[in-house]
Parts: structure tokens; sequence; C-alpha cells
């Protein structure tokens, strides 16, 4: 049987995608023969399909793991796998660098977490490179290698900060000795921070939903979003740098009593936060080449990021303030409307992108879907903060 490329321009296929069981035999001509198809080059493989039997059968089967469940499959997936089994053993380490920066910016020191991120990027950029590309005279252990050196970055950066902490070089020190469990403390953590972890759930789960659908249209246009939402991930640091500074000013005017400061403290940071990026999200709208032509030159790939950008470039102001007010909410403990925007975006993105998918609407209205998605999320997170009551 002949079987069609699933991308434009490619003979190749992949066999992965054909289901095993509809698979009797298969049949290798290493010559083109007279009874061949004209189209054949050099030979044939041919897949001879199971006949019907004289009883209804019924085959069940199943894949296991998580990345297949995205459409990863042979190359691809098997990379996947090997980044994935480094980094996510552990894992923790990035958590807890994070959470140890968080708490030195709430002793209104800023440089320091900032100065430990920007050298744990620097130790993952030559440790990864290194190991991932065999430099230096080191074995090449390729995605392994990308994974480790982050591994051992930020499990660096968790032993500095702990020590800082710890050393007494803060304006907290933790002693271990004297810890004891304070049950209201605790939930009072909890009645912020359980709801908050909600967000940045969403917006993984927004990404993890649109790769998955995007899959169906083959990996070319799959790598042009890849492009797109690795752009979209580095301008969460930019919204976040905002976001993370106002909470404590929220905190303290909140403390104080002076509501209306604590707002003028929110609004100026996510106006700020959705400028900043929402001008990157212009520039690379009206020139994705700036961005695009770092990575690749593959014609498809570039159609496809440049289509992306197009789209939802110009909604990345909105994706920016949203971030920003998202965090600055936190310092008013009122995150329950910008968890609620978020929710309103996942569900967006995921039953409006299966729907463009299942009426086989073409690649560029979920990448317009996307940029909606942002717009909507923005405006949402902005008008829950206007409409709450901070203070009691």
């Amino acid at each position: 049987m002949n079987v069609a490329s699933p991308e434009s321009g490619v003979r190749q296929i992949k066999f992965d995608a054909i289901p095993a069981d509809l698979v009797e035999s298969v049949e290798i001509n290493k010559t083109l023969q007279a009874n061949m198809d004209a189209d054949g080059i050099g030979g044939s493989v041919n897949l001879v399909t199971k006949t019907a039997g004289e009883r209804p059968t019924v085959a069940l089967s199943g894949m296991g793991g998580f990345m297949p469940i995205l459409g990863g499959r042979g190359q691809v997936l098997e990379q996947a796998m090997h980044y994935s089994q480094v980094l996510f053993s552990g894992a923790v380490s990035i958590w807890l660098v994070n959470t140890l920066s968080s708490v030195l910016r709430g002793t209104s020191d800023m440089k320091l977490p900032s100065a430990t991120l920007i050298g744990v990027a620097i130790v993952q950029i030559v440790v990864g490179g290194a190991l991932g590309l065999g430099l230096a005279g080191l074995p090449q252990f390729g995605m392994r290698g990308v994974a480790a050196g982050q591994l051992i970055a930020f499990s660096l950066g968790t032993v500095f900060l702990a020590w800082v902490l710890i050393s007494g070089r803060s304006r907290l020190t933790l002693e271990f000795r004297a810890f004891t469990f304070q049950r209201d403390m605790f939930f009072d953590i909890l009645k912020v921070g359980a709801i908050s972890c909600l967000s940045p759930l969403q917006s993984v789960l927004s990404i993890l939903i649109f790769t998955k659908i995007l899959a169906g249209f083959g990996t070319v246009t799959l790598a042009g979003y890849g492009m797109g939402s690795r752009l979209e991930f580095l301008l969460i640091p930019i919204a976040f740098a905002f976001g993370v500074a106002s909470v404590p000013m929220v905190g303290m005017a909140m403390g104080a009593g002076l509501v209306k400061r604590a707002r003028q403290v929110a609004w100026t940071a996510g106006a700020a936060a959705g400028i900043t990026v929402g001008l990157v999200g212009l520039i690379v709208a009206i020139d994705p080449a700036l961005w695009v032509s770092l990575f690749t030159s593959d014609p498809g790939v570039t159609a496809a990021a440049y289509s992306y950008f197009a789209w939802a470039g110009p909604g990345f102001g909105f994706f920016g303030m949203g971030v920003c007010l998202y965090f600055s909410s936190q310092g008013a403990a009122k995150v329950g409307g910008p968890v609620l925007a978020g929710t309103i975006r996942l569900i967006l993105v995921g039953l409006g992108g299966w729907w463009l998918a299942a009426t086989g609407a073409p690649p560029w209205t979920l990448f317009a879907l996307v940029g909606a998605a942002m717009v909507v999320f923005g405006l949402s997170t902005a008008l829950s903060i206007r409409l709450t009551r901070w203070g009691k």
C-alpha cells in the first residue's frame, strides 16, 4: 500500500505512525522492478495488512509513560526520555533554589537572589553545553548531559543559598534547632500558597495540551510552535521580576492599612511588566527572524514560527501583565481571581484547540487562539483585581 507522507516535500515516513496490530508482514525489495509503482526509489517497502478473520476480534493496545501522551515518537521520544530521566531525578534542587531565593527577597534583599540565579544560568549553559556536546575533552552525553548541567547548576545554587541563610550572612538566620511547627502560621501560608500553586500548573498544562494538539500537524509545525513557546517561557521571568518585587511592597502596604497604596503598587508593576513583555512580543511579531534565525534555517519550521509570532506575539503584553498582577495579588492574599483567570485561559486553549483540530482548521488558527487566550488571561486578571476587595 502507498502511505502519504505526513509532511509536505518529504518522501520519508515514520513507520511508528502505523499501528503494529494492523500489519501481517513486511516485504522489502531492494531493487526497482517493473511491477512496482513509478514513484519507487531503488526499491520498496510493502506493508502487508491483516485480512479479516471469520470471527469478530477486539484488540486493545496501550502506551506507557508521559511523553508518548504528548505525541512523542521515535528519536524525539527517545531524546525526551533521556533528558527527563536525568532532570526529574533531582528536580527538587530547582524548587529549593527558587524557594530560598524567595526567602531572601522577603528580607528585602533582591541583589543576592538575582546574582545567584544569573550565576546558576551561566553554570547551566557552560556545564550543560560541555556535557551535552562533549566539549573540552569530556564525553558527549547528549540530552542527558544537558539535563545534568541544569541539575549541577541548581544544586550548587541550593547549597550556596542555604549556606547564606544558615551562616548568618543574611538578615534572616535559619536555626533548625529552634524550629517548632506552628499550626496557625502553616495554614496562613497554605491559604495563599496552595491556591497559588495552581497558576504555574495551569501555564504548563496550557502548553502541554497545545503541544499534544499540534503534534497531529507534523513535526515541522510542532517545531515552529516550540520556538515560540520557548520565548514565551523566557519572558515569564521578566514579568516575574516585576511581580516578585511588588509582593513585599504590597504586603507591607496592606500590613500598614494602606490599601490604596498597595493597589497603586500592583497596577504600576503590572503596567511595567505588560509594556516590557509586550514590546518584545510586538518586535518578534513584526520581525520574527530576530529570534527564529538563531535556531533554524529550515523553511517549514521558519514559516510555522513566523505564523506563531504574527498571531500570538501581540498578546504577550497582556500575558506579562496578568502574570505580574498574579504575583502582586499574593501580597494582598487575594489570589483567587488571578487563578480563575488562568483557569479560563486553560479551558479556552484546551477546548478551543481541540475543536479547531477536530474541524481541520489550519495551524494559524490555533496560533491565533493562543494569542487570544493571552489577551483574555491578562484582562480577566486585571478585572478580578479591580473587582476584588483588598483588606478586611
